[in-house]
């Protein structure tokens, strides 16, 4: 019987030849998954990547992009996620239960915290600071309750680098789980699963690394995905799982997106290095800064930690990311700095970072931070988020900027 033309462009025999290969995988997009039959349904899983069920559980495209972030962190197991945050989320959904404490840096990322104080604390799930800074504080937090300890280094927005493997030892030592966010590090300053300080025989490494792929992964500014990765299989199926339970799925075009630009990906990040480094020994040199945070800078929160990490036989000079934050001599008004913000022609105002647009965000660090650390000048800070323009531009953009301003 002749079939409707409409019912053979849904149902149409062909099928191309398998036997295609490109530099770029091909985009898998799907809801709905085939079986070839009732058996096949039945038999095929989905949980070790041996098959496909649902595209929400993963199709061709995003199985690669998972393998491909595994082989970048140096870990064995990842799920993708809509964002940075939801990454975040996810871990916390996967191991925390009521009753449960989590402990935070009081320099995490900012809505790390408030999900913390919110949906955390509506389930139950007890949530207190530490002093990234001090590994005894963090010890003498660590309690009968708790259960997962989340790391940042370098810290958001003031950019302080802890002792992360100290960090990582006392948790290991007190049998806490530890999750890193390794969006800054990006795999390319150093290998969350694999920490080793210059001298050091044995290596540790944290038990969950999550992602911000909006970052430099994706690197146009234009895709939200995160990733959360691990070595622990125990661990992976856990957050598997949850993951599965809470339907979180990302579109197979924002991952052929991020595949495409990974290959790019460690030339962007050590060219942003670059220009952050100009341009923080550049503000290092105004008076109108009381202090500029970059972990490179001697001077800097933290840059013995960073030093002793990030810079190896391989990478002597280390690596540090693209973003600086200054903060203004105290005596500057909010309205004068947010008219030097205002006034910056190459530098947009926006959140995020990791594109190639430079961005610059002024904060109150005061309503950010439990209490203002002692390692930070008062005044008000200023984020700058380095992009691929030149640094010679970016400084003369940041110079007739501050002209505006009196010394």
């Amino acid at each position: 019987m002749k079939r409707h033309a409409s019912t053979d462009l849904i149902h149409h025999d062909y099928q191309p030849p398998s036997e295609f290969e490109a530099p770029q995988p091909p985009v898998c997009k799907a809801s709905t998954v085939f079986f070839p039959n009732v058996a096949a349904m039945r038999e095929r899983t989905w949980l070790d990547k041996s098959g496909y069920t649902y595209g929400l559980h993963g199709t061709p495209t995003s199985y690669t992009l998972e393998e491909r972030l595994c082989a970048l962190e140096g870990g064995r197991h990842a799920v993708l996620v809509p964002s940075g945050l939801a990454a975040i989320a996810c871990v916390n959904m996967a191991l925390l239960h009521a009753g449960d404490e989590v402990l935070l840096p009081d320099n995490a990322y900012g809505p790390s915290k408030t999900l913390a104080e919110g949906e955390l604390d509506h389930w139950g799930i007890a949530h207190r600071y530490y002093d990234p800074m001090d590994v005894n504080d963090l010890a003498d937090k660590i309690g009968p309750n708790t259960r997962l300890v989340w790391l940042e280094a370098a810290g958001s927005v003031t950019l302080e680098f802890p002792d992360l493997l100290a960090q990582v030892r006392t948790c290991r030592e007190l049998g806490v789980l530890t999750a890193l966010d390794n969006t800054w590090g990006a795999g390319l300053a150093f290998q969350p699963f694999d920490l080793l300080r210059s001298g050091d025989e044995d290596a540790v490494g944290v038990d969950v690394s999550i992602h911000a792929l909006t970052k430099y992964p994706s690197g146009g500014g234009d895709v939200l995905m995160g990733s959360v990765i691990t070595r622990d299989p125990a661990l992976h199926k856990r957050i598997l799982l949850s993951h599965m339970r809470m339907g979180f799925g990302v579109g197979m075009n924002d991952v052929e997106a991020v595949l495409r630009s990974l290959p790019s990906m460690a030339l962007r990040y050590h060219a942003a290095d670059r220009g952050a480094r100009h341009v923080a020994h550049w503000c290092a040199q105004q008076p109108h800064f009381a202090q500029v945070l970059h972990p490179s800078l001697a001077d800097a929160p933290g840059h013995a930690h960073w030093q002793s990490l990030c810079c190896t036989p391989d990478q002597p000079h280390g690596a540090a990311a693209g973003l600086v934050s200054v903060v203004f001599e105290p005596h500057y008004t909010q309205d004068e700095i947010d008219a030097f913000c205002d006034s910056l022609q190459l530098f947009r105002i926006g959140y995020s970072w990791g594109g190639p647009v430079s961005l610059v965000m002024p904060y109150q660090l005061e309503e950010m931070r439990e209490v203002w650390p002692e390692h930070i000048a008062q005044g008000t800070l200023v984020r700058l988020c380095i992009g691929l323009e030149d640094p010679r531009d970016l400084e003369a953009d940041l110079a007739q900027a501050l002209q505006a301003l009196p010394v």
